[in-house]
C-alpha cells in the first residue's frame, strides 16, 4: 500500500477505526450527505471516498472500489447504489435500506418545491445563482477524487495506460461506458494468466494487509451477513415482488387516470434497462417522456434536468420532475398540485426499487469472490478505467462550471473552485465547511454582479 493514509488526521477526523460505527452514528452521516451530495455521480463518489475511506475509515480503499466496481456495471445511478452497498456492508439490510433512502430523500422535497414554483410560477433562476458557487466546490472535489483514486489504482504503467485508453475511448470516440468497462475487465482477467502481479493491483498483498486500520467488517463469521446463500436469494426475489406488485395493483385498480400505471410501468423497465451512467439513462427518459408518452414537453425537460443538477442526489432524480409534470399536466379528478404529487412520488419509488434490490442480491456474491486473484486482476482493470471515466466525468462537468453553454469563461467559478481545492487539500477543512462556503461565495457574486 502506498503512504496516503500516513497523513496527520485534520481536526475533528474520526480516527478510531477499530470500533466499527454504530447505526446511528452511520445514520447520521447517511442524513448529511443525503444533503451535500451535488455534482453528479462523480462528485458523489468522491464525496463518499473521502468521507468513508479517508476521514471515517469505515471502509477500507479496496473494499470502496470493489463496491464501486460492481455499482458501475449495473443499471441506475451508481451513486446511490454504492451508497446502498456500503450501509449493506456495515448494517446489514436496514443499514442499506436507510443509506440508499437518506440519498434520495432530502434531494426529493427540495426538487418538489422547485417542481411546483417551476410549474406554477415559471423558471427559478434564483437557484441558479444560489447554486453557482456549490457548483464550483463540486468541481473541486471530483479533481480531488481522481488524484485519490488514481494514487490508489494506478500502481504500474500497466493500470495508467488502461486509464488512458478509457479516458480515450469515451471522451473522444464516445465510446459507450459498458463496453469500455468490459473490455477492461477482459483485459484483467487474461493478463492475470501471465502476469499476476501486474494486474492485481487492488488486492496488492493481501486483504488482511489492506483491511488492517479499518473498521472490521463482519466480525462473526457463523451469522456473516456478507455470506450468500440461496435462501437469502430467493427471499430477496419474493420480497422485491410483493413491494413491486402490490403498489402496482393499487395504482392499477384505484387509480381512474391511467398516467400512473403507465408511469410504474415505464420507470420500472428504465431501472433494470438503461446501463451507461446517468446521462444514458436521461436520455432514454427524455425521449420516452416528451416523445412516446407526451408527459412534458421538450423544453419543460431541459429545464427539469438544470433542476435536478442545482439540488442533492442523485442526478437521475430529474424522474422525479418527469412523473411531477406528468400528474401536473394529466390530474384526472385531482388539483395539479396533487396530481404532481402522486405522479412525482410513483416515478421515485419504481426507479429507486430495482436498485435496492440488485445490490442486495449481488452484494454477497462480490464479497464473496473478492479474495479470487484472476477476479481481483479484473476489478483492478475495471477500476483503473473508472479512473480515466470518472476523469471524463470531471473535464466535461468543469466545461459545463467554467464555461456554461459554451459562453464566457467564469472566473468566479474558477476562482472558488481553486480555494476549495487548496482548502481541502491543504488545510484540511472539513467538506460541509467548504460546500456551504462556496455557495455563499457564488451567491455573494452573483448578488454583487447582479
Amino acid at each position: 500500500m502506498d503512504d496516503t493514509y500516513s497523513q496527520p488526521a485534520a481536526i475533528g477526523e474520526d480516527r478510531d477505526a477499530q470500533t466499527p460505527p454504530t447505526f446511528g452514528a452511520a445514520f447520521r452521516f447517511w442524513l448529511k450527505l443525503g444533503f451535500i451530495s451535488f455534482g453528479g455521480p462523480a462528485g458523489q463518489i468522491a464525496v463518499m471516498h473521502h468521507e468513508l475511506v479517508d476521514r471515517k475509515r469505515w471502509v477500507s480503499n479496496a473494499r470502496f472500489l470493489n463496491a464501486l466496481n460492481y455499482c458501475m456495471l449495473l443499471p441506475g445511478p451508481e451513486a446511490q447504489q454504492l451508497a446502498v452497498y456500503i450501509g449493506w456492508l456495515l448494517h446489514r439490510i436496514p443499514g442499506g435500506i436507510v443509506a440508499g433512502a437518506l440519498f434520495v430523500i432530502p434531494s426529493m422535497f427540495i426538487l418538489f418545491a422547485l417542481s411546483y414554483t417551476y410549474a406554477a410560477f415559471g423558471t427559478v433562476n434564483w437557484v441558479a445563482a444560489i447554486f453557482e458557487g456549490l457548483k464550483a466546490a463540486i468541481m473541486a472535489i471530483v479533481f480531488a477524487a481522481v488524484i485519490k483514486i488514481g494514487q490508489k489504482a494506478l500502481k504500474n504503467v500497466v493500470m495508467m495506460t488502461i486509464a488512458a485508453l478509457a479516458f480515450v475511448a469515451i471522451f473522444f470516440f464516445k465510446i459507450p461506458f459498458p463496453l469500455i468497462i468490459l473490455a477492461a475487465g477482459l483485459i484483467g482477467y487474461f493478463g492475470s494468466l501471465k502476469y499476476p502481479v501486474t494486474f492485481d493491483v487492488i488486492r496488492g498483498h493481501g486483504t488482511d494487509a489492506e483491511e488492517a486500520g479499518y473498521a472490521p467488517i463482519c466480525e462473526d463469521p457463523a451469522v456473516c451477513h456478507i455470506d450468500p446463500s440461496r435462501r437469502r436469494s430467493v427471499l430477496l426475489l419474493i420480497s422485491f415482488a410483493v413491494l413491486w406488485v402490490l403498489p402496482v395493483m393499487f395504482i392499477h385498480f384505484s387509480f381512474a387516470n391511467r398516467v400512473y400505471f403507465d408511469e410504474a410501468l415505464f420507470f420500472t423497465k428504465a431501472a433494470f434497462l438503461t446501463f451507461g451512467g446517468a446521462y444514458a439513462v436521461l436520455a432514454y427518459i427524455g425521449q420516452a417522456g416528451v416523445g412516446q408518452f407526451g408527459w412534458l414537453t421538450g423544453g419543460q425537460m431541459i429545464d427539469g434536468l438544470g433542476l435536478a443538477e442545482t439540488t442533492p442526489g442523485p442526478l437521475i432524480m430529474v424522474v422525479q420532475f418527469v412523473g411531477f409534470m406528468a400528474g401536473w399536466n394529466n390530474p384526472g379528478n385531482w388539483s395539479p398540485v396533487v396530481g404532481g404529487l402522486v405522479g412525482s412520488l410513483v416515478a421515485t419509488y419504481f426507479t429507486f426499487l430495482p436498485c435496492f434490490f440488485l445490490v442486495f442480491l449481488g452484494g454477497p456474491y462480490i464479497e464473496k469472490f473478492r479474495d479470487n486473484r484472476r477476479l481481483s486482476a479484473a476489478l483492478s482493470s475495471i477500476t483503473a478505467a473508472v479512473v480515466g471515466v470518472v476523469l471524463n466525468l470531471a473535464v466535461w462537468f468543469g466545461h459545463q462550471v467554467l464555461s456554461p453553454a459554451g459562453g464566457h469563461f467564469n472566473w468566479l467559478a474558477a476562482g472558488i473552485g481553486v480555494g476549495a481545492f487548496v482548502a481541502m487539500q491543504v488545510f484540511r477543512v472539513d467538506i460541509l465547511l467548504v460546500i456551504l462556503g462556496a455557495a455563499l461565495a457564488g451567491f455573494g457574486g452573483y448578488w454583487i454582479g447582479g
